[in-house]
This record gives structure tokens, C-alpha cells and sequence, in this order.
């Protein structure tokens, strides 16, 4: 814990001298974050893009073999192998932003520590934002409706297939799990959640744009 949140809590301290508000920082440090991950997320949309495109060709091989999961198993691997596609390209993002997510969690709750390097700094800080009195305690309501809000429209911007029913499922039960888990975390990592939301909604949009005028063009 300490490995990931100190790093992290250091740079929040960086932007935070900048900058000089607590809560602005946090946003700041959020799209820093994010920016970085660019590149893994153009990556993990190729991936389910390319998956995308040859869920026909498994759906195929799911009928003609469905006596024979191995048989299956080894098809659809071949598949993969011929169209150079990885069925787990799309979670990498999702597995280095968890322990960003970590991190983040251990220094906003105790940011004397990992940010600002003792309590008696902290404790001169100011860390009021807009409504909140304390950006380390948590918001009952507001952030936590921000967060699940935020969720879902990220999660309908990322969705690949908008028939998968386990797909619709997560789109739908993830935003209410994440207002319920935001009505208790400190209100900056859920400001950290929005901000990040809202700035995967708005990348999705503005990468997936010239795909959808190329398929336009196309019909």
C-alpha cells in the first residue's frame, strides 16, 4: 500500500504547490493521471474493436461446436491467433488503474502522511471544496450521485456491444455499486472518480467520432 500511495501522494503534492487548492488539485492530478493512460486506452479500445468485428466469426464456431467445448476452446484460440486480437486486451487499463485507484485511496485518507508529509502541514492546509468541508471525509449524497451519474454514461460510451446482456447488467448494477461504495469512501478519491468518468466519456467520444463517420461513409 505504501509503495503505491506514496509516489502518488507525492505528485498530488507537486500540483498541489502549483496550484495551491486542495480540491482543484485533485482534479488536476485526475486528468494528469488519465493522460498518461492514453495510450493504453487507445489500446484497450483497438481490442474491443477487433473483438467486436469477429464476434460473428465465434459466434460461427459456438454453433458449429457446441458438443465439444474443447474443440471450441481450441478454434476460438485460433481465431484469436489468426486476427491477431487478444480477449483480454481491454482489461489492461482496467488492471493499472486499480492499484492507481488503491493508492489514491491510502493517501486521500491520510494525506499528513503520504501527501503533505506530517499532520501538523496538513492540518494548515485548506481541504474545504465547493460544498465540502473536508475533502478526506466522505460525501453523503452529492458525490456519490455524481459518481454513479458519471459511471454509467463512461459505461454506455465504452459499451462494444450494446445486445450482450451481461454487458447491459454491469452498465445498469456497477453505477449503483458505486454510489453506495462512494457514500463512504473520502470525498477526494470519489472527486477523483468523477473527474476520471467524465474524462473517459469525453476521450471515448471524441476517438470513437471518426470511426463513426468512416462507417457513415462506408454505407
Amino acid at each position: 500500500m505504501n509503495a503505491l500511495a506514496q509516489p502518488l501522494g507525492s505528485l498530488l503534492k507537486i500540483i498541489y504547490d502549483l496550484i495551491g487548492n486542495y480540491g482543484l488539485a485533485i482534479i488536476v492530478f485526475t486528468i494528469v493521471v488519465k493522460l498518461i493512460m492514453v495510450p493504453l486506452t487507445l489500446k484497450q479500445m483497438r481490442s474491443m474493436k477487433q473483438l467486436q468485428e469477429i464476434q460473428p466469426k465465434i459466434k460461427e464456431l459456438q454453433e458449429k461446436y457446441k458438443n465439444d467445448k474443447e474443440k471450441l476452446n481450441v478454434k476460438t484460440m485460433e481465431l484469436y491467433k489468426e486476427h491477431q486480437v487478444s480477449p483480454f486486451g481491454g482489461c489492461l487499463p482496467l488492471l493499472i488503474q486499480f492499484p492507481v485507484i488503491i493508492g489514491l485511496f491510502a493517501a486521500l485518507r491520510n494525506p499528513g502522511l503520504y501527501v503533505f508529509g506530517s499532520e501538523e502541514i496538513y492540518q494548515q492546509i485548506n481541504t474545504s471544496f465547493l460544498w465540502l468541508p473536508n475533502l478526506t471525509d466522505p460525501d453523503v449524497w452529492i458525490l456519490p450521485i455524481l459518481a454513479g451519474a458519471t459511471t454509467y454514461l463512461s459505461s454506455i460510451t465504452m459499451s462494444a456491444n450494446k445486445n450482450d446482456q451481461t454487458q447491459k447488467m454491469m452498465t445498469y448494477f456497477f453505477p449503483l455499486m458505486i454510489f453506495w461504495w462512494g457514500r463512504s469512501f473520502p470525498a477526494g478519491l470519489t472527486l477523483y472518480w468523477v473527474v476520471s468518468n467524465v474524462f473517459q466519456a469525453v476521450q471515448q467520444i471524441i476517438i470513437t467520432k471518426p470511426y463513426a463517420k468512416a462507417k457513415e461513409g462506408s454505407n
